[in-house]
């Protein structure tokens, strides 16, 4: 090809890479950040929003609209139905009213036929009508015995599955063990390291993929980081670091939030200095754990094999299944005042 073809070619090359890079250029808008000072002023405690991002998360969590409660008159559902184990207190407009909710919340599209058999509903033969009410046993002892964590704002069942049979944000044990092929080669160490994580795992960092069974299932040692400048009595390796770190990136992408939400930038580990958000958040992850442990674990039984993870376990819950990426679920809306029968344990609720 002579310097005058070349040329030519080159030219309508750059003509064409100009067309379409230009729309391009415009597209692109600077987004308008904001912060907010969440603690003393000079000790970088400042929370970083994109108003941008907010108004997908505002979108993100809507309350739905839902019928009003019924007094409690009537017949009670045990009475007029069979096998109602945990809510045969409620009369049957209040039990028919709540069921009803349940459909909209986990089973728009299937309706009650989700978890019952349309010629038997007293049939407990559908493994998902086994998982609701012990769903609804969870639900019932979050709200009554972990205020610690949702204060008087509580949870229902929509928290967690917005509209959606399986809720978006739940996790599998799928930490790559030795001797897996995971395509990363040396590149990547057996607790997860350097292997691509989502934004929900550890803010798509480096830090170690499976931030949960260490500290959401298990109950490993958080605190890593030294109230000391020389070595003292922190005796805390690289790997645990890297797992904890891999929960607070978790965390922080769940809430929405900055380390600082929780932390004073200037003495993270101490808790006199931090703000009241880090013990709640304490009392958060202990509620996971025996979420975790205490109604999802034991109902591995129960579920088919295309619902469990690699390794044979049931999904889970984390910070992100309930917030959503905000701070408060539903930016801290309360549904479960209009449902007071969620609110209090009524049978064997507890793990």
């Amino acid at each position: 090809m002579n310097y005058g073809i070349r040329a030519a070619v080159l030219g309508l090359v750059g003509i064409f890479a100009a067309f379409i890079s230009i729309p391009m250029i415009l597209g692109f808008q600077k987004p308008t950040i904001e912060t907010i000072q969440h603690g003393p002023r000079g000790v970088a405690m400042g929370l970083v929003y994109n108003d941008a991002d907010v108004a997908k998360s505002v979108a993100a969590n809507k309350v739905p609209g839902y019928l009003p409660q019924l007094p409690p008159v009537g017949p009670k559902a045990s009475v007029v139905y069979k096998n109602v184990q945990i809510l045969g207190n409620l009369s049957v407009g209040q039990f028919t009213r709540l069921m009803a909710s349940i459909t909209q919340w986990v089973a728009p599209v299937q309706g009650c036929n989700y978890c019952h058999n349309p010629e038997n509903l007293a049939d407990d033969g559908k493994y998902t009508k086994v998982v609701a009410r012990r769903m609804l046993q969870m639900t019932q002892n979050i709200n009554q015995n972990w205020t610690q964590h949702v204060a008087a704002t509580g949870v229902t069942c929509y928290t967690c599955h917005r509209g959606n049979n399986i809720p978006v944000n739940l996790w599998v044990n799928d930490t790559p063990k030795v001797g897996d092929n995971t395509g990363m080669g040396m590149a990547e160490m057996t607790p997860g390291k350097n292997h691509p994580t989502t934004v929900i795992q550890a803010a798509l960092s480096s830090l170690p993929s499976d931030p949960y069974t260490p500290y959401l299932e298990n109950a490993e040692n958080i605190r890593v980081q030294s109230s000391v400048a020389l070595p003292g009595t922190d005796n805390s390796s690289i790997k645990q670091t890297d797992w904890t770190y891999a929960l607070m990136m978790h965390m922080s992408s769940a809430l929405g939030v900055n380390c600082t939400y929780c932390h004073n930038s200037r003495a993270f580990a101490d808790w006199s200095q931090s703000t009241p958000q880090r013990v709640t958040a304490w009392y958060g992850i202990r509620m996971v754990r025996e979420a975790n442990n205490g109604y999802m674990d034991p109902l591995a039984p129960v579920f088919p094999a295309n619902r469990k993870g690699p390794q044979g376990d049931v999904a889970k819950v984390n910070c992100a299944t309930c917030h959503n990426g905000v701070y408060k679920p539903l930016y801290g809306v309360s549904m479960a005042k209009d449902f007071p029968e969620l609110q209090k344990v009524t049978s064997s609720a507890k793990p």
